[in-house]
């Protein structure tokens, strides 16, 4: 078998290659070891950066009937105070919440109706490079050769595209652990509302409900690993985090936790593992480019896609020039929030930003944009990406969008 390109997963930056290329007209291949639609371990949560290149790759929330909009956002400060952080009311949307198996399933969909072949259930079980071309190997029944030109690795943190490659990095757990569970028959705050509690003990990780519509929510957690919580520890965490009376009050008396609760750990390390292989490029969590700061890594998951694709489209030799890339959009926001992690670690620190943040309409506004990366986090203090209406921009999807309920 042969394709010009071949995507190793098809979640969401895997997707968004596949999209990219499909649509100019080249040959793709899709192939993940799983059956779509699937669970995937995640909080849900949609930020502006993801919002926008779901918008440039043509994704309708109207196809999605758990698309919800997120319109403010409650945050509780390490000293017990909570204050609203309202993102902006003008055209478009800056957040939203979508179950990931709702929402990977249309993107994988959405790349198939784009023109890519997808091949679901084929696991990779190596890779052989020769001269210009890559071959993909998979396993199982329908067990076969792929040989491409380019390959895209879209397969997780523990990408087996890199392990085949020897690029694979020996007692690698992540940088943030999360743990999740849905809940229904939400009556409390978190029906409507998106909550960020900054629990002193969980600094400077954080617990979340995230609203899905219909009195459910997703609720959960994230802490740095090599923190005041071992990893090993977050199940018994969990059970003091539900106990605490300001969570159960956002809950409310009849929330009922949806089982299973499931944990996952989470890369965070840009430009400290390789970008590429020999005709290789690794994106999404094989790239290992979630924002250190929050956990955050779906819209860079598919920005990371689409670079890769736009690479392919636009050189010979695609990977040194798809490196370049998420380093030009990527580093410096990295950097910045690597700065600011020991500080948040502190909970007078927090409770200082929170409560300088609150002070006006606009610095909160502002603060809520920037949490939800509607501009980059270093944008600052990086005057290339300076331009007229960057702090006032509307959001995305500015067409009819279904509301949180």
């Amino acid at each position: 078998m042969r394709a010009e390109t071949v995507v190793v997963g098809g979640g969401p930056a895997g997707s968004a290659a596949a999209i990219v290329l499909a649509r100019a007209g080249r040959d793709v291949l899709v192939v993940d070891k799983a059956a779509f639609p699937r669970d995937k371990c995640c909080g849900d949560g949609l930020t502006a950066l993801a919002l926008r290149e779901f918008e440039f790759l043509g994704l309708d929330p109207g196809n999605i009937e758990s698309w919800n909009v997120v319109r403010d956002v409650a945050v509780r400060s390490p000293s017990g105070t909570e204050q609203r952080y309202p993102l902006p009311d003008g055209p478009g949307c800056h957040a939203a919440v979508v179950p990931r198996i709702d929402l990977d399933a249309a993107v994988l969909e959405l790349a198939r109706s784009a023109g890519a072949r997808v091949e679901p259930e084929c696991t990779v079980t190596g890779t052989e490079v020769s001269g210009n071309t890559i071959d993909v190997l998979t396993g199982g029944k329908g067990g076969h050769r792929i040989r491409a030109s380019n390959l895209i690795a879209a397969d997780g943190m523990w990408s087996p595209v890199r392990k085949s490659l020897g690029l694979g990095i020996d007692q690698y757990l992540g940088e943030w652990h999360a743990f999740r569970q849905y809940y229904r028959s939400v009556t409390g705050q978190a029906q409507q509302q998106l909550i960020v509690w900054f629990e002193p003990d969980l600094l400077p990780g954080y617990a979340w409900s995230f609203p899905l519509g219909r009195g459910r929510a997703n609720v959960g957690f994230g802490i740095r690993r090599g923190g005041r919580h071992a990893v090993g520890d977050m199940k018994r965490l969990w059970s003091d985090l539900l106990a605490r009376p300001h969570i159960q009050q956002a809950l409310g008396a009849e929330a009922v936790a949806e089982a299973p609760h499931k944990a996952w750990p989470i890369p965070a390390r840009i430009g400290r593992v390789p970008l590429v292989g020999p005709r290789t490029m690794f994106v999404g969590d094989a790239a290992a480019v979630t924002d250190p700061m929050t956990g955050e890594g779906i819209g860079q998951a598919l920005l990371t896609g689409r670079l890769a694709a736009e690479a392919v489209l636009a050189h010979d030799n695609p990977t040194a020039h798809y490196a370049k890339a998420v380093r030009s959009e990527l580093a410096a926001d990295d950097r910045m929030s690597r700065a600011l992690i020991p500080l948040l670690a502190r909970p007078w620190v927090t409770r200082g930003v929170l409560r300088l943040t609150g002070t006006t309409a606009w610095t909160r506004r502002n603060f809520a944009r920037w949490m939800f990366e509607d501009y980059p986090r270093a944008l600052l203090v990086t005057p290339r990406r300076w331009e007229r209406g960057m702090f006032t921009g509307p959001g995305a999807y500015q067409r009819r969008l279904r509301s949180t309920p």
